[in-house]
């Protein structure tokens, strides 16, 4: 079993890189491999709704942050973990790029796998960050994991998150949950699809 995590920070060692290091270490002691990737700190390009990867099954344009998670996850995972700081009471806009584009363009390689967001901040924010992230799991058919309060760590200069002991409490919870879902869900126990209905309201 493989978890692919995103590090939605462009600080390489920042907090967000702790508290997901947490989920890896414990995810890693029940016998989980992990893979996890930052976006780093170049501009990533959004999502510009031209529905070319309908036809072509990925995104219509090509960059190495777009082009390394499509290995991933074609190679296929088994959850995911989306992680990031806060900003505005958000997520950081460059993790939101690249993930509207993966989950318009490769959707089916996600859809039933457990996934979780992480979210660091100073001090607020991280509930409607959390909020935000979520967003992508429940629309595309993925259990959401629990942990034992809402997956938030805090610090604000780097390397403050590890002070944070109930925070990283939370990950590691999480990680086991995660794994005890990843151990308990079989791919024959998917619920068959009904038919797609798309209703729009102009015409």
């Amino acid at each position: 079993m493989k978890v692919l995590l995103i590090n939605g920070s462009p600080r390489h060692q920042g907090n967000t890189s702790i508290a997901l290091a947490e989920v890896a270490r414990t995810l890693e002691a029940e016998g989980i491999e992990t893979v996890t990737v930052g976006i780093g700190n170049q501009p990533v390009r959004g999502c510009i709704g031209c529905a070319a990867c309908v036809k072509k099954g990925r995104c219509t344009f090509s960059d190495p942050l777009y082009d390394r998670l499509h290995a991933i996850l074609e190679e296929g995972i088994d959850g995911l973990v989306v992680g990031s700081p806060v900003y505005y009471a958000g997520p950081n806009g460059s993790l939101c790029a690249i993930l509207d584009r993966l989950f318009y363009s490769l959707s089916p390689l996600m859809a039933y796998k457990p996934a979780a967001a992480v979210v660091v901040c100073r001090r607020g924010g991280a509930s409607a960050t959390f909020d935000r992230l979520n967003k992508y799991f429940t629309i595309n058919n993925m259990p959401v994991v629990p942990s034992q309060y809402w997956n938030s760590v805090h610090g604000a200069a780097a390397g403050e998150a590890a002070q944070d002991l109930e925070g990283l409490q939370t990950m590691r919870t999480l990680a086991r949950n995660m794994a005890w879902m990843l151990k308990g869900m079989k791919k024959e126990d998917i619920p068959a699809p009904e038919p797609r209905q798309r209703t729009n309201f102009i015409r």
